[in-house]
Parts: C-alpha cells; structure tokens; sequence
C-alpha cells in the first residue's frame, strides 16, 4: 500500500461567511438587556437607521462618537471603460457613502483596548 492508496483524512475549512448582525437581532438584543417589548424594539432600530438614512440623503455626515463617522463623498466624473469590449464609457458625477471607524472601535477590534460592557 502506497502513499496514494491510504485513506486521507478530512480537512474542514473554516466558514468564509462571516457573522453579521441584522436589525432583527440588534431589537433581539434591546428587548433582552433594556426590557424593552419586541414591537419597541423593531421600532427603536428602525428608527435609528432611519433618521441616519434621512441625514445621509440631506447631504449631512453623521457622526457617533466611539463609533465613526458616515461621511458623504462627491466623486467627479472620470473615464471609464466596459471590460468586456474596452469601449470608453463616461461615469457620472456622484455622491458615496463612506464610514471611517473612530480610533476607539479600531483599537477595540484590535485587541488593543479591552472592550467594556459600556462602549461610550
């Protein structure tokens, strides 16, 4: 019995998927630890991403401290090309989007700040 003839064994990978917290667990989490009662809680996350929602479209950042920072970004118009023809497309001017995590939540992502029960 060769190398090639011996069972092999069972390699597992590890999941590429990584964990993602929804609005539905995030009022989960209010109706568990404040109390609060389910239909309060959908309500109180809806609300927050709203009112965010409602602050990007205005064209204002919005900013929460410990957190990061939503910021609205113009990018200009620039040259573009199709990738399967390499025919010259113009992008239009637009607004983005962009998050930038404040140096608390990276040092505690980091490991390098332990993280409490209250993060301020």
């Amino acid at each position: 019995m060769d190398d090639n003839d011996k069972p092999r064994e069972r390699v597992i990978l590890p999941s590429i998927e990584t964990p993602t917290l929804t609005k539905a667990e995030l009022a989960d989490l209010l109706f568990e630890r404040l109390g609060l009662n389910k239909r309060e809680s959908k309500d109180m996350v809806e609300g927050f991403f709203d009112i965010i929602h409602a602050t990007l479209v205005q064209g204002d950042d919005v900013k929460l401290s410990g957190f990061g920072n939503f910021n609205i970004r113009r990018k200009a118009p620039r040259p573009g090309r199709n990738p399967r023809t390499g025919e010259a497309i113009p992008i239009k001017a637009r607004n983005v989007v962009t998050f930038h995590a404040s140096h608390k939540l990276k040092g505690v992502v980091q490991g390098d700040i332990p993280a409490g029960e209250e993060f301020e």
